[in-house]
């Protein structure tokens, strides 16, 4: 199929063309006339299926400029608010549409004054209920989409979420992106949806193109391991998943002591930050990015040729999207767990609940790097710490799902 098909207007087909699309994803193929039908759907996708298209293709094609807020997005994190709302002006490019972004952590006044004129608004919720609370109305809203629903969620916005939900008139389109549903989400959906269409598709990582290993080490030799995988392998991009901020800022500082262009990448710093890494990156085409959970869902970095899980993942949920990042659109990958002694039981359970069956691979020879002066430090290397923390987290899920 081709996007020709899906009967998409001349202008926008003009846009997609010049932003190299060719033929549409599984989720776009299935999502769209469905949109164009005006049905509510709920799409079950993982990291890079193409849901953006699939749910800003219909919005922008069904728009007519200075009507109000037309389309309300709603995203978990500032780095997908600002992707989203860029993709969608692509897609805008030969139309008179406004798009805009509306996140926290930079001035308000800007996006207040910009937000009057919006015909699409993709937002944060907190900067969003922000927004309302000066006066912004959502009552010309006609499509409402809810994308990474669950992170949101498990961000804690479902207060949020609801508040902004019922700000919008009930005569709307409603479009709800999520990898998983949970019961909270489900609630959500009957409450909030008219009979909507589900679809599930896969995520565009090819399994035939991606190589899992796992390393079984002692936490003090993580750091030791992780700078001889790096420097063995050929430059390209690789992600480095650590549990903490404190932990991917140590991780980077060590990495760039031993000759390794590490950057770290965390909620902790500020958006501008955060932006010109990735700029920067993406140009470059190589580089070592040391991140916490928002880079595996909220964040895009093409051409990702490893991941590393330095710590194990709060969820499954979190491993598939973290492994996710890498062996897309024809290239292959590597996903590397690094598991010490105290992770081994989580990371066990968590193997026989995806389904896996991944033969640790045997230790290499690596040179053990010193260790600063009252050893490594963070969460990782405090047993009792760490033990007590994961204990915690994988009941609350086992419990909780």
């Amino acid at each position: 199929m081709t996007f020709s098909e899906l009967k998409l207007p001349a202008n926008i087909e003009k846009a997609l063309k010049e932003l190299g699309y060719s033929n549409p994803t599984s989720i776009q193929q299935k999502t769209i006339p469905l949109l164009f039908q005006g049905k509510d759907v709920i799409g079950q996708s993982q990291t890079g299926s193409g849901k953006t298209a699939a749910f800003g293709l219909p919005i922008v094609s069904h728009m007519k400029p200075g009507q109000g807020i037309q389309a309300l997005i709603l995203t978990p994190t500032r780095e997908l608010c600002v992707q989203v709302s860029e993709a969608i002006r692509g897609f805008a490019k030969y139309t008179s549409l406004k798009i805009i972004p509306v996140f926290g952590g930079v001035g308000i006044g800007s996006q207040l004054h910009a937000i009057r004129t919006a015909d699409v608004v993709v937002a944060t919720p907190g900067r969003l209920l922000d927004i309302m609370q000066r006066g912004v109305r959502l009552s010309t809203v006609k499509f409402l989409v809810l994308d990474e629903a669950d992170r949101m969620l498990d961000m804690g916005f479902i207060d949020d979420v609801e508040r902004i939900i019922q700000s919008t008139p009930k005569q709307r389109q409603t479009i709800l992106f999520s990898a998983t549903l949970s019961p909270k989400l489900r609630s959500i959906v009957n409450r909030h949806m008219k009979e909507p269409a589900v679809i599930q598709t896969k995520t565009q990582v090819d399994t035939h193109l991606l190589t899992e290993k796992s390393f079984f080490v002692p936490s003090g030799d993580k750091v030791s391991l992780l700078v001889h995988c790096l420097k063995k392998e050929t430059p390209g991009i690789a992600i480095i998943f650590c549990g903490t901020r404190h932990g991917c800022d140590k991780i980077a500082r060590r990495l760039r002591a031993e000759k390794i262009d590490a950057t770290p990448i965390h909620g902790g710093l500020a958006q501008t930050k955060r932006m010109h890494v990735i700029e920067i990156l993406h140009k470059r085409g190589v580089g070592v990015l040391v991140a916490t959970d928002v880079a595996s869902r909220g964040i895009h970095v093409s051409n990702v040729s490893h991941v590393y899980n330095y710590d194990l993942p709060q969820t499954h949920d979190d491993y598939i999207h973290r492994i996710g990042r890498t062996a897309r659109a024809g290239a292959s990958g590597e996903a590397i767990t690094f598991v010490s002694r105290e992770e081994e039981r989580d990371y066990k359970h968590m193997m026989r609940n995806l389904g896996r069956n991944i033969t640790p691979t045997p230790l290499p020879a690596f040179e053990k790097i010193p260790m600063p002066q009252g050893g490594p430090g963070g969460p990782e290397n405090n047993r009792d710490f760490y033990r007590h923390k994961r204990h915690k987290r994988f009941s609350r899920q086992q419990g909780g799902r």
